[in-house]
């Protein structure tokens, strides 16, 4: 079973980690429905929701195989109650599709919010705007 999974940080391609995404299917730049913000974690971000806030968040989506959800969720934590995984709410083409994505447990509210993208510049990291990826991910999704 594969998960569709949004990613906001260092899981993104170019970021410090976006070799844990190797061998799975990138599928495209996705933006949260308003009522998103990132905040600053100290070297990573982490994702809350703001209701009656306007702002978003801008991503990834990736269709994740079973072994690499796993192996994600041991890296974020999840056992140990550092993120959950849950769904987020994302706006059209995904708005209609189950996507989940990693949230921080402990607050995050107080921590600076860094605006709707996640740049690692010691990387170099450069957003692409690479949003034809085919139109076959749906129909395989599903």
């Amino acid at each position: 079973m594969s998960t569709l999974l949004f990613v906001y940080g260092t899981l993104k391609r170019g970021c410090c980690n976006d070799a844990r995404l190797a061998g799975q299917q990138f599928i495209g730049h996705a933006r949260t429905a308003p009522g998103h913000r990132l905040h600053d974690m100290g070297g990573y971000p982490g994702l809350l929701a703001a209701s009656g806030d306007s702002m978003t968040v801008e991503g990834e989506v990736w269709l994740v195989d079973a072994d690499t959800l796993a192996r994600l969720d041991a890296f974020e934590g999840v056992a140990e109650g550092l993120y959950r995984r849950a769904h987020v709410a994302l706006q059209p083409p995904f708005d209609q599709h189950v996507v989940a994505a990693y949230w921080p447990v402990s607050p995050v509210d107080k921590l600076p919010v860094v605006g709707p993208v996640w740049r690692e510049v010691a990387r170099g990291t450069i957003l692409e705007d690479q949003r034809n990826v085919g139109d076959t991910w749906d129909r395989d999704y599903e």
